[in-house]
């Protein structure tokens, strides 16, 4: 357990800079779906009662704010693998509940505009937005959110704090045994010139 949490706590930061394009492109994304779950009812409650979601006030509302705090997370590069996972989670889910029955010809979500309106290629037609994010977050999950992120601030701050105690710490042991030392020669002093009394 402890392995995990540091896992998810602790991606690589030393990728390159231009990783935030794709932090910026899926925090984005999700960020404005969130906000328009809540402005638009037929994306929220309305989209997900359609769909034969359980509680689907209480899941829309919650899928929203998941969103919204998840999108200003990736988009900063805070806890980036953390919010990954419900990502990665939610993509599979949307594709799972929207795309079989758009195979099929019977989602109770409004058919696209033109052709192709069901089978195959309207799947993968309508399936590139879950496709692109659920990639792009699966590649920050694994790779980190890059060197131009919150992570890799705190990453080096962390590091900064610690070589401040390890070097602090070392330098106190290196004086106990200086002092350690001293003592021994002082010790071994005093023993020579009790002998050398003894001797005479």
């Amino acid at each position: 357990m402890k392995n995990i949490l540091q896992w998810l706590m602790h991606p690589p930061v030393d990728g390159p800079k231009s990783t935030i394009y794709l932090r910026v492109m899926a925090g984005g994304v999700f960020f404005w779906e969130g906000i328009l779950k809540f402005v638009y009812a037929n994306q929220g409650i309305g989209r997900f009662t359609k769909l034969g979601m359980p509680l689907p006030h209480f899941t829309a509302d919650f899928v929203a704010c998941l969103e919204i705090v998840g999108g200003l997370l990736l988009l900063s590069g805070w806890l980036t693998r953390l919010i990954a996972i419900p990502f990665i989670a939610e993509m599979i889910v949307a594709i799972l509940s929207t795309k079989i029955s758009l195979y099929l010809g019977t989602s109770p979500l409004p058919l696209p505009a033109a052709p192709p309106k069901v089978g195959m290629w309207a799947v993968l037609h309508e399936v590139r937005s879950e496709y692109a994010q659920l990639l792009t977050v699966l590649f920050l999950m694994i790779n980190g959110p890059g060197r131009w992120s919150l992570d890799a601030l705190f990453a080096k701050t962390l590091a900064k704090t610690l070589a401040k105690k390890f070097t602090k710490r070392l330098g106190k042991n290196l004086g106990e045994q200086e002092e350690g030392r001293g003592q021994l020669v002082a010790a071994s002093r005093r023993k020579e010139s009790a002998n050398a009394s003894a001797m005479v």
